[in-house]
């Protein structure tokens, strides 16, 4: 079946099956490796990417579903060379853990920050709820996504001025 996803602002039309994974479309044909495929049930949120604007699984979604809609993923967090702060805060705060599940936090982390810039901590522990951190704790996650909020990306014209 003939698909055509944009994937961080890039169309890419394939050939594939029709029960292939949007996680497998990412991973296997496009080469995009920052989406992890963890759980198999959309439980654990590792393979988080938004489709649209809106957050899913990826791991739970045909890619045929995707077709002709606007996809999202961690590699496309970043802009112009300069890390999305989200990323930043990441690196700061020691959210990184041991990574499996970063991917995900940081795109549901950017969903969460579009829809709300001044979460408090109440709130970035509800936004995060669906993705599942198997190291130690959500603390450096929720002080990374505070971080965030706190040191937004400047504009263009913030840059130059």
């Amino acid at each position: 079946m003939q698909v055509t996803i944009t994937v961080n602002g890039t169309e890419h039309s394939r050939d594939i099956e029709p029960r292939m994974l949007l996680v497998h479309f990412l991973r296997d044909e496009l080469g995009l490796r920052g989406t992890h495929w963890g759980c198999d049930t959309s439980n654990c949120g590792a393979c988080t990417v938004t489709v649209d604007g809106d957050t899913v699984k990826s791991c739970t979604m045909l890619a045929v579903q995707a077709d002709g809609k606007s996809v999202g993923t961690v590699e496309g967090l970043a802009a112009g060379g300069e890390l999305d702060p989200v990323q930043t805060g990441f690196m700061e705060c020691h959210g990184l853990q041991c990574g499996y599940c970063t991917p995900g936090m940081m795109m549901q982390a950017r969903w969460l920050l579009d829809r709300n810039p001044h979460p408090t901590e109440a709130e970035i522990r509800e936004g995060i709820s669906g993705n599942i951190c198997r190291c130690t704790g959500y603390k450096n996650i929720v002080a990374a996504i505070q971080n965030a909020a706190d040191h937004p990306a400047q504009t263009s014209s913030e840059v130059t001025a």
